[in-house]
């Protein structure tokens, strides 16, 4: 069973997150010739003050 992690800033839309593990599980499908149902997809969300790039929380982006 693949399984697939996406970390990301919280704040995405609900269709926004199903778009993405829809394109994200047929791209696994076509790639490693599984069943859409043995493929897992996780979306991880972080507070945007738990998260930071370059130094800079995202919170004070």
């Amino acid at each position: 069973m693949p399984e697939v992690y996406v970390h990301a800033v919280e704040g995405r839309s609900i269709e926004q997150m199903r778009a993405l593990v829809k394109a994200i599980t047929a791209a696994v499908v076509t790639h490693f010739a599984v069943a859409p149902e043995a493929v897992m997809v996780e979306i991880v969300e972080a507070a945007r003050h738990n998260k930071a790039k370059g130094g800079v929380l995202f919170s004070e982006r």
